[in-house]
């Protein structure tokens, strides 16, 4: 795939050029759990907020809030395609047909819309939320992040000459190449793209997605993001995410139903859909009390997704957890995806997914030819392992400023679920610095649920 980004971004009119050029450019598990909400919770309302975790960026100050509104507007315009459906309904996701029901997608097609939104300007921050049923007010997720991050790009793109521009991308470019470099012919390697909610834009998203496809063959799996996979005839990856489990939280009557409500969710889910899309993410609450608790049946899901644990420290929790109840790890699928570049990529693979190297640590520097020396490693996979790769991956312009080397470094924006029929919604995590929701209620949700295997851990997009 051929873009000249630096001539695109010096000659085109930006304005008339939307972000989201499709509901499917979300990520795929978004339209997983649209459809578990369509079928189990259709009327329940709730609240989706925008927060900048780099509180030092002013948002408001870079992005034209009129800009922001076309672009809002322009998506809630949108609806889905005849060819996106049939897509949906025909296509085959990870090993089955039928996934998405008949009458969800005559729903998508009749029904489905986006809720209004509520947008100000406080301190230099954009204020932005979305308030109506759960089925209307959760695709804005990703849509918003997406929006938000590339107009950032395109208001620092036009700082740049197109000399400036030609530099910018000639030097992003080469990054790449050196991380995809370091990952062609590493052994039994799984990687996917995750990284359409803190992408540098539409474009580049996909112009790394390609080159990964292009250069990894088997060892790239797929993309996260929805309309990519259709276009380019990959595989759609994902499963869930926290809102559900926040959601049903906020949901429960006491103390009691609170601590329980997390498996009450994957009560629901296994109800829905089967086999690989059985993934839990524990950490809504912390995972440490979520396996300690956990029914016997928990662990005969697919696997885990580890977002704000240590993975290696989270991998090996898991790994024991599961031994303690009789089942094979190797069976089971660990997937890392908080804040992965290549060298965290390789050290996870070689200390869970292939062999654990001699004399090498988590962490240490790891390249192809390290897995081809045989006389390093001890054979063994301790469990099925798999990448979910990022921001590091879609928006890694960290120094390729030609002026200054910043401007174009990724920030933390989230969208999450906020208010839940009038009552507040919380996360808690793994990591201290990403817990959400009102402090009284944050105290409230640890003492159900406990702090042990909490950490606090820096942030980095």
């Amino acid at each position: 795939m051929i873009v000249n980004f630096a001539e695109r971004a010096h000659n085109h009119n930006w304005e008339l050029d939307p972000v989201v050029r499709s509901l499917l450019d979300t990520d795929f598990y978004k339209l997983l759990m649209l459809q578990f909400i369509w079928k189990h919770f259709p009327n329940t309302r709730v609240e989706f907020s925008l927060i900048n975790r780099h509180a030092s960026v002013r948002m408001a100050d870079i992005i034209h809030i009129e800009e922001l509104k076309v672009q809002l507007q322009h998506v809630r315009g949108r609806r889905f395609r005849k060819s996106e459906l049939v897509w949906l309904a025909g296509n085959t996701f990870y090993g089955r047909r039928g996934i998405f029901e008949p009458a969800f997608l005559e729903w998508l097609e009749r029904d489905f819309r986006l809720s209004d939104y509520q947008l100000r300007v406080r301190d230099g921050q954009i204020q932005l939320t979305f308030e109506g049923t759960w089925t209307e007010t959760t695709m804005w997720e990703l849509y918003a992040l997406a929006i938000l991050d590339e107009l950032k790009t395109r208001a620092q793109l036009k700082t740049l000459s197109e000399f400036g521009l030609d530099i910018l991308y000639a030097r992003a470019k080469t990054k790449l190449w050196s991380k995809i470099e370091r990952l062609r012919g590493v052994p039994g390697l799984s990687v996917a793209d995750f990284g359409t909610r803190r992408r540098h834009s539409f474009l580049w998203q996909e112009y790394v997605v390609v080159a990964m496809a292009a250069n990894l063959g088997s060892n790239f799996i797929g993309t996260s993001n929805a309309f990519l996979a259709h276009k380019h005839d990959l595989e759609a990856i994902g499963t869930n995410a926290h809102e559900i489990p926040m959601v049903m939280a906020a949901l429960a009557p006491d103390d009691v139903a609170l601590k329980a409500s997390q498996y009450r969710v994957l009560e629901l889910w296994q109800q829905t859909y089967e086999g690989a899309l059985r993934v839990m993410l524990p950490d809504t609450f912390g995972t440490t009390q979520f396996l300690a608790s956990a029914p016997e049946w928990v662990a005969d899901w697919t696997g885990q997704r580890v977002d704000s644990k240590d993975p290696y420290v989270a991998g090996d929790e898991y790994i024991a957890w599961l031994k303690a109840r009789g089942r094979d790890p190797r069976e089971k699928l660990l997937i890392a995806s908080d804040t992965l570049d290549v060298d965290a990529i390789l050290g996870l693979h070689a200390y869970f997914g292939g062999s654990l190297a001699k004399g090498v640590g988590p962490g240490d520097f790891l390249s192809a030819a390290d897995f081809e020396d045989r006389n390093k490693w001890t054979p063994g996979r301790r469990v099925r392992f798999s990448a979910g790769w990022g921001t590091l991956l879609t928006n890694d312009f960290r120094g390729c400023n030609p002026n200054n080397g910043g401007g174009f470094d990724p920030i933390s924006l989230i969208c999450k679920v906020s208010e839940v029929e009038g009552r507040p919604a919380v996360k808690l995590s793994d990591n201290y610095s990403k817990a959400l929701g009102p402090p009284d209620e944050v105290e409230r949700y640890r003492r159900v649920f406990g702090t042990e295997g909490i950490a606090n851990a820096p942030l980095v997009a």
